[in-house]
This record gives C-alpha cells, sequence and structure tokens, in this order.
C-alpha cells in the first residue's frame, strides 16, 4: 500500500491527514466516510523527506471539530 496525504477542510479549520491507501480515490474516500461533511481539497503521495519534519495526523489518532 502507498501512504497519501488528504487535506481537508471543516467548518473554518484545514487540517491535512495520513492514510495508507490502494489509490488516491480510495484515500479521500475514507477520509470522507470519517468526516462526511467535510471538504477534501488535495490528496497526494506523501513525501518522505517533508512529511519526516512537518509530520501530519494519521487516520486514527486524530479529533476534528
Amino acid at each position: 500500500m502507498t501512504t497519501y496525504t488528504v487535506g481537508l477542510k471543516l467548518q473554518t479549520r484545514a487540517k491535512a491527514l495520513t492514510i495508507e491507501a490502494e489509490d488516491a480515490l480510495l484515500a479521500a474516500l475514507k477520509i470522507k466516510l470519517e468526516n462526511p461533511e467535510a471538504l477534501i481539497t488535495y490528496v497526494r503521495k506523501s513525501n518522505r523527506r517533508g512529511d519526516r519534519r512537518h509530520p501530519h495526523e494519521a487516520l486514527g489518532n486524530r479529533k476534528l471539530a
């Protein structure tokens, strides 16, 4: 599986989450399933070097709202 970073906007907050999925569409759908009211702004493959310096939250250990 590949790791993707999904950007989303929930009310007035912008978040970036990291999730493992087979492709970008499934990554976005997994996030949308957890937060149906969220607006998906982008999906990209995770960048190991950049994401280590500026880590994003993982799907399991986060609270939105």
